[in-house]
């Protein structure tokens, strides 16, 4: 979880842009030994109790539509590694291949349980098992494509200091993304050009602010979006 030795970071991230968020983050090692005992511990306990929900979210996405559980696209993590993330799957089988890789809203190839669980954002508790092998963290930026990794700024590349998390404010302020892209002709491009660029300052500005007990805070505050709470981006 700590950030490696400057000298030991990917090339692509060993860069003047990146090097203030680096030291801010090397001056908050015991916040962040914190942080990875919660993910340990909470992934643990919940991976237990929701087992049942997971085994009726399982047999609810089979029944609904042909293909697999889970859906393993891959993604970006910590240092520019990547890993393919575990998501109940909410939309029809190779729907990589069918269209964005973003989701509008009203987009075809959602499935009916795939509106539910997504809805409830119950497609992404499979990502429980992500944070307990440390691919990813409760709290920390989404975890983005490679395509769209490809396009950030030198600065966005201190993103990738900590590993991608399940949940931050650009979650909660982004929850209908979906809206905002509705009707664009070029999906990727707009979100590429306009939304990624505004998500992004908001996650510099989450690890300039750092704190163990501020992700606890945004758990809470995840949760209370997810029960219908509304939250306007800056309040």
């Amino acid at each position: 979880m700590i950030p490696c030795k400057w000298e030991k970071l990917p090339e692509n991230m060993r860069l003047p842009e990146v090097r203030h968020y680096y030291d801010i983050l090397r001056k908050k090692r015991v916040s962040l030994v914190f942080k990875r005992i919660f993910d340990i511990a909470g992934s643990s306990v919940l991976l237990i109790l929701l087992s049942p929900l997971f085994l009726i979210l399982a047999a609810a996405v089979k029944i609904d539509s042909r293909g697999p559980v889970f859906y393993r696209q891959i993604r970006v993590t910590q240092y520019g590694r990547t890993f393919r993330i575990h998501k109940f799957r909410s939309m029809c089988d190779g729907a990589d291949k069918k269209g964005s890789l973003v989701t509008v809203r009203g987009d075809a190839r959602v499935t009916r349980v795939g509106r539910i669980i997504r809805k409830c954002r119950l497609d992404e508790i499979g990502q429980l098992i992500d944070v307990f092998e440390g691919k990813m963290t409760f709290v920390g930026v989404r975890p983005e494509v490679p395509k769209y990794v490809a396009a950030y700024t030198p600065e966005m590349m201190a993103t990738l200091l900590l590993p991608a998390g399940v949940t931050n404010l650009t979650s909660i302020y982004y929850k209908d993304e979906d809206a905002l892209l509705e009707g664009a002709l070029d999906v990727d491009k707009v979100y590429i050009e306009k939304i990624l660029p505004s998500k992004m300052g908001w996650n510099l500005r989450g690890i300039e602010k750092f704190s163990f007990f501020g992700d606890i805070k945004l758990l809470f505050m995840t949760l209370l979006a997810v029960c219908g709470k509304n939250y306007t981006a800056g309040k």
